[in-house]
């Protein structure tokens, strides 16, 4: 985390007490991450719910009454979800999909209509991780850039529109897709003023904007830059509903209503018209209330650990210049799946992983909210023994 991002973290913790958690069961009022037994878990994104935990909380959040359950993914507490992230990122309007494979499918197959080439990142997860279901399925040819990066530039979309449109036969660019943070680049977000300015090129030659968003919530603290600011430069955006607001599965699809609105057909169309999904939906209201104050917690929470384990000779951080929420710790005279034990048989649960048998990847979540960076440092340092 550099200056400006500290300076930015420092600005939203001190503000996130403003944050309001409404329409929640009383049980909610407490700490979130106590649904949890372990003290900490540095596995990923959310709290890793085991299908007991799951099933417990689901038992929790019914016993009301106030969940309405929907019909074949429509109405409901469905819809209420729906309509809690459209406000969020100040869209229209906003669809379920219970994959975000299918939300960053469609979303890019409806905004291309007949201009089927896409401007993608070479290490986003639409261009690596679908099986080129977007070219097999919808006939939509991927363009990727930004080699080994998170971010490209301005004028690499420049040269790859003028090249399109300058072909014996003549083809433009109808969408430009950006995920940030990138996963394969360690949570690494894409820059933000090149962003801003691709997004105005895109506006100035009529070429659509999607954002892959999947983690977008966790970047604020790292930047400074709000979720509905970001979302602003896109016409549609995708959040999942797993990675961090803790649902089973799914994913949140925003956007103008002329683009959402016959996303119910197509996601039928695609085989997932679920007849129920209220089960992924209730859980993710329930996470995503007060989800900003609790995260900015968290990550003050991991920031004074890493501050503390740096002081200590036998640990070394490895934190990337534009990251979020992963680090990578080096143990130095342990070999990691021996720290990772240890760090087990005191309820912390980590894993091993990374460039030396002596690396853990660590990511913050809400789970830090359990203990204090005093009582994690504890944990580590007894773990080395």
């Amino acid at each position: 985390m550099n200056n400006l991002q500290r300076r930015n973290f420092l600005k939203l913790a001190a503000t996130s007490a403003l944050i309001p958690a409404t329409g929640l069961p009383a049980f909610a009022f407490k700490n979130k991450a106590a649904d949890k037994k372990t003290v900490a878990d540095f596995r990923g994104d959310g709290l890793n719910h085991s299908p007991a935990e799951y099933a417990n909380l689901l038992a929790r959040l019914t016993e009301t009454g106030s969940i309405m359950p929907d019909n074949y993914s429509i109405g409901g507490c469905v819809e209420e979800l729906e309509i809690k992230f459209a406000k969020l990122l100040g869209k229209e309007t906003a669809v379920f999909m219970p994959t975000g494979t299918l939300a960053n499918h469609l979303a890019i197959r409806s905004l291309s209509g007949n201009n089927k080439r896409v401007i993608v990142q070479q290490e986003s997860h639409v261009y690596n991780d679908t099986g080129d279901g977007t070219q097999v399925l919808s006939n939509l040819n991927l363009i990727p850039v930004g080699t080994n990066k998170a971010s490209f530039t301005v004028e690499e979309v420049d040269s790859v529109v003028k090249k399109s449109e300058s072909g014996r036969v003549a083809a433009k660019v109808g969408v430009i897709s950006i995920e940030s943070p990138v996963r394969r680049k360690q949570g690494e977000v894409f820059e933000y003023e090149q962003m801003k300015q691709i997004a105005a090129y895109a506006k100035a030659n009529d070429i659509k904007m999607h954002l892959d968003g999947a983690r977008i919530f966790l970047a604020t603290p790292y930047t400074g830059v709000t979720v509905t600011e970001y979302a602003s430069l896109f016409d549609t955006v995708y959040v999942s509903l797993y990675k961090y607001f803790n649902a089973a599965s799914g994913a949140i699809l925003a956007g103008p209503k002329s683009i959402i609105a016959p996303m119910y057909q197509n996601r039928r169309m695609f085989g997932s018209g679920l007849n129920q999904a209220w089960p992924f939906t209730a859980v993710a209201n329930y996470y995503l209330d007060g989800f900003a104050e609790r995260f900015v917690k968290a990550v003050a929470v991991s920031e004074d650990l890493i501050k503390k384990l740096s002081a200590n000779s036998r640990f070394e951080i490895h934190r990337i210049a534009s990251g979020t929420n992963i680090f990578r710790l080096t143990v130095k005279g342990m070999e990691a799946k021996t720290f990772v034990e240890n760090l087990k048989s005191k309820n912390v649960i980590a894993r091993a992983g990374g460039p030396t048998p002596n690396d853990l990847i660590l990511q913050v979540n809400e789970s830090l909210l359990h203990s204090s960076a005093a009582e994690l440092e504890s944990i580590f340092v007894k773990s080395l023994s």
